[in-house]
């Protein structure tokens, strides 16, 4: 069974950056998935922030980080990583690691089967 475990949330000044963990267990060793950081906000719609494919590394960001955003994954631990720059406070919000088994196309079209419990970040002086 997949599961996924976030951290790395807290409270970060405006203009800061953080840097948040998703660790896997359970993923199959011979299959590509695409792992996902949501986010939402209180009253508001989930929002989908970057993705990236385990195999080919291929990552996508949403408007609203592009450019102040990277995901990575570490290749021994299999940990994704979502770091955001020059936080504001729009970016407050519980931020959701998700993933899903690649079967092509892209990781930014998919439906998400797995997900983590979250972790808040809060941004404010």
């Amino acid at each position: 069974e997949v599961q996924l475990v976030e951290s790395g949330g807290g409270l970060v000044e405006p203009g800061g950056s953080l840097t948040l963990s998703c660790a896997p267990s359970g993923f199959a060793y011979n299959r590509i998935y695409c792992v996902a950081w949501f986010r939402q906000a209180p009253g508001k719609a989930r929002e989908r922030v970057a993705t990236i494919n385990t195999d080919g590394r291929v990552a996508r960001y949403s408007d609203s980080v592009k450019g102040r955003a990277a995901i990575w994954q570490d290749n021994t631990k299999k940990t994704v990583y979502l770091l955001v720059n020059g936080r504001k406070s729009e970016d407050t919000a519980n931020y959701y690691c998700a993933a899903a088994v690649y079967s092509g196309g892209r990781c930014w079209e998919y439906g998400y089967d797995y997900w983590g419990q979250g972790t808040q970040v809060t941004v404010s002086s």
